[in-house]
């Protein structure tokens, strides 16, 4: 891992998963979702054989929940549009750390602004949790891009599997803390906003204090327009890549298996609140959904072993093979999730969740790295791989949330889930194992 200079630097990187993680946690898997839902339900019309949830969106009816995919997935297009020439920006005039700021300080202030969500104001309540998400993901393009940088080939499965462990254990710590504090301290649970904004930006200074701005020490020349110089630095990178038969051919499969990876990951706890026959709290009459949060942090648990399991043995047998077992896996769990209506069956199916979803989003990450050319663009063709994840997750949310507001139950929505993953899977198996720059390794 080199001298301790660069330990530092490849630690205070994985840093920024842990403050972070708690958005994709606390926001968009278990508290918020919860919270949205209580507040815009209520209001309830037939939408086709169904009894469902509606609110009013600038006049328009949606059921309440297929406006929230709509929402997150408007907010994803932005940033696989915007992303790109940021991106190319970024290599051009070596300040990706400054971008990774600025997406940071976007996404926590979102966070930190969702105390006041009011259905009451619907039209401007929900761009808050549209920038919440605008800032993480666009985050995540400049933080992903420092890999290649920081570590050589080998050491990248390891890495990349530290920061998705380090995010899944500081996540449900956070997460424990607001439950704790709703739970036992009457806490109101919208307070648990404020203190994923301020994590998330109070821990990022660890990483935007060490990871180096313009490694290849890039300078503009006055004059220059950033934004053609982006698309231009965009356009040689994509010259580069069509040339590149087996990262092209990836970039496929991971557009295709990663739409269901992430609408699993954003849709799960909807779909277990609506379709799991919880039992009945005799006090309050409703049902008692408590033990979403058990899965929750079931899931976020064994995340963090299956990153570890996953990066120890593609070692063995190559990353591309490990992924095709995963994506295989995904497919039996979505087929078992369609059939499931008790909690012990939606706990069975989370743990199993849990631990594929670790291994699927960390073993992408590394692999695409390693196939990487010598390049000093890593922004640029880190772009790449999250458009190819932004407009899969655009699609996937959207014909999640289309299903739902057509059928009206969210249960038919999963079976878009298992065509994701079987094409997915095939794709993989057009992309050959290749030798990275260590000869022992192979992606």
């Amino acid at each position: 891992m080199g001298n301790k200079k660069q330990k530092r630097i490849v630690n205070a990187w994985a840093f920024y998963d842990w403050a972070n993680s708690v958005y994709p946690l606390v926001i968009t898997t278990a508290i918020f979702p919860l919270y949205y839902t209580a507040v815009t339900s209520g209001n309830k019309e037939m939408v086709g054989d169904f009894e469902a949830d509606v609110v009013y969106f600038f006049g328009i009816r949606f059921v309440n929940t297929a406006l929230y995919s709509y929402i997150t997935a408007a907010s994803f297009l932005v940033v696989a549009f915007a992303s790109p020439i940021l991106s190319g920006v970024a290599d051009y005039i070596g300040n990706k750390r400054f971008f990774l700021s600025l997406f940071c300080y976007i996404g926590s202030s979102a966070c930190i602004g969702l105390f006041f969500f009011d259905p009451g104001f619907l039209e401007f309540s929900m761009l808050l949790p549209f920038f919440a998400s605008i800032g993480y993901w666009g985050s995540m393009v400049f933080y992903n891009a420092y890999l290649p940088e920081i570590a050589p080939p080998e050491d990248h499965d390891k890495i990349s599997a530290r920061g998705f462990t380090m995010g899944y254990i500081g996540s449900v710590l956070l997460l424990v803390a607001n439950l704790v504090a709703i739970q036992a301290f009457g806490m109101p649970a919208k307070w648990a906003f404020i203190t994923v904004g301020i994590w998330w930006a109070g821990f990022a200074q660890i990483t935007l204090t060490y990871l180096p701005e313009n490694p290849y020490n890039h300078r503009v020349k006055k004059k220059e327009s950033l934004v053609k110089k982006g698309f231009l630095e965009l356009q040689s990178v994509w010259k580069q890549l069509k040339n590149q038969i087996p990262l092209k051919r990836y970039l496929g499969a991971y557009f295709v298996y990663n739409m269901g990876v992430q609408t699993v990951m954003l849709m799960a706890i909807l779909f277990a609140n609506k379709e799991i026959q919880w039992p009945i709290n005799p006090e309050t009459g409703q049902p008692d959904t408590a033990g979403l949060i058990i899965a929750v942090i079931i899931i976020q648990l064994l995340a963090s072993v299956g990153a570890f399991v996953m990066s120890r043995l593609s070692k063995k047998v190559g990353n591309i093979m490990v992924l095709k077992v995963v994506v295989f896996l995904w497919i039996l769990l979505c087929v078992f999730a369609y059939f499931i209506h008790t909690p012990t069956e939606f706990y069975l199916l989370a743990a199993f969740v849990g631990f594929v979803m670790g291994g699927i989003q960390s073993m992408s990450r590394s692999t695409y790295s390693k196939m990487l050319p010598q390049t000093e663009d890593h922004a640029s063709y880190f772009s790449f791989y999250d458009v190819a994840e932004k407009v899969g997750i655009v699609l996937g949310t959207l014909a999640f949330g289309y299903i739902e507001d057509f059928t009206g139950t969210m249960r038919n929505s999963v079976l878009v889930l298992i065509t994701f993953f079987v094409i997915g899977f095939i794709l993989l198996q057009r992309v050959p194992k290749l030798k990275v720059l260590n000869p022992q390794e192979t992606a």
